[in-house]
């Protein structure tokens, strides 16, 4: 081996990972870019069962019916958002957020009854959260003084959200007229031989996620009407809006139902201060607490199993598995991926080593 092609070697490979170094750059640089791909590409999977029914039982054109499923979807996003509107008022004046000494004055008074309830002394449970590391945090995180600072930084996302809500729906009317485009685009990258399984891999992949994400929308509405029905009988102010917000958390495995649970209780309580705790506001956050346990039982043990049985064709447990692993590996939002991103991994891998025995018995039911 003479030195020039050694030399040749190093350069081959300085210029081999000075390609790599500069491509992650790039994508660092437009990951907003590819996070908007990412969420159009979820908008048009939802919106494909509706386009499909548009053009082949009611013969619509493709454009039509297109035009149609985003004028359907841009009323409901429309529709959600008016519906926040009065509960961010409400809940504006509820907790008197023009008014901090009041606002720590309810929690304080919340506080004090909860403690004296369980039969404990405001002052040990003071004693006790302040020696404890835990307990130093929370309690600086009741000073309600980053309220305003919250909603100042919650407003400037909200108006640089909108440049991304343009560009999701710009993106996604295009995903759903043409259904190809996404396709033809990853086949540029694909090699001639191997251009037949990958197009059938993602006819595959859409077909499973379009039925996964309808399942998934099927699964939050359900969990919302027995909140909101909850809700309305405890006589909770917005239930609807409340309901729904809480029931969104589910989107979260495992960990959404306990944030939207204690969130749905919060909110409960602290629609009724004032009143009295043991006959009111305890009594009705029971019965509360007793509609969460309710919807989690449905969406535990029938729900979820219709879903991921009929959708993702995968087991229950196997889902589990999937969705811990993931969330270990990338926090919250490996959770919320960790089920399409599985499906579609296991679409690829029947395709290509379909006789392997390993991928043979976890795609058996594909």
């Amino acid at each position: 081996m003479t030195a020039k092609t050694i030399s040749q070697g190093i350069l081959r490979s300085i210029g081999i990972l000075a390609g790599i170094i500069l491509t992650l750059y790039f994508l660092f640089k437009i990951q907003s870019v590819l996070a908007y791909l990412a969420i159009a590409a979820v908008v048009a999977l939802i919106g494909r069962p509706i386009v499909l029914f548009l053009r082949r039982k009611l013969k619509f054109p493709n454009l039509l019916a297109v035009a149609l499923t985003m004028v359907v979807m841009i009323g409901l996003l429309i529709g959600i958002i008016a519906l926040f509107v009065p509960l961010i008022s409400e809940q504006g004046k509820n907790l008197s957020l023009l008014n901090l000494e009041a606002l720590q004055q309810k929690i304080n008074a919340l506080y004090i009854e909860i403690t004296r309830y369980f039969g404990a002394s405001p002052a040990s449970i003071n004693e006790m959260l302040t020696e404890s590391d835990l307990g130093k945090s929370v309690l600086e995180r009741l000073d309600v003084g980053f309220i305003p600072n919250f909603l100042n930084s919650f407003l400037n996302v909200l108006s640089s959200a909108s440049i991304g809500l343009f560009s999701v729906l710009f993106i996604s009317f295009f995903f759903l007229k043409d259904s190809k485009l996404f396709q033809n685009g990853l086949l540029m990258f694909v090699p001639n031989d191997k251009e037949k399984g990958t197009v059938k891999s993602i006819d595959k992949i859409n077909n499973l996620l379009s039925r996964y994400f309808v399942g998934l929308l099927l699964q939050i509405f359900v969990l919302f009407l027995i909140y909101m029905v909850t809700l309305l009988i405890v006589g909770v102010e917005n239930a609807i809006v409340i309901a729904f917000l809480c029931a969104l958390f589910n989107v979260i495995p495992y960990v959404g139902p306990i944030i939207g649970g204690v969130l749905m209780i919060v909110l409960t309580m602290t629609s009724f201060l004032g009143m009295d705790f043991s006959t009111v506001i305890l009594p009705k956050a029971g019965y509360v607490l007793i509609g969460l346990v309710v919807g989690q039982l449905v969406d535990n043990f029938a729900s979820q199993p219709i879903i991921f049985s009929n959708s993702v064709k995968s087991h229950p447990l196997e889902i589990f598995l999937v969705i811990i692993i993931a969330g270990l590996l990338f926090g919250v939002v490996g959770m919320i991926v960790a089920v399409p991103g599985y499906t579609a991994i296991k679409v690829i891998l029947k395709e290509f080593l379909a006789e392997n025995k390993l991928v043979k018995s976890l795609t058996q039911n594909l």
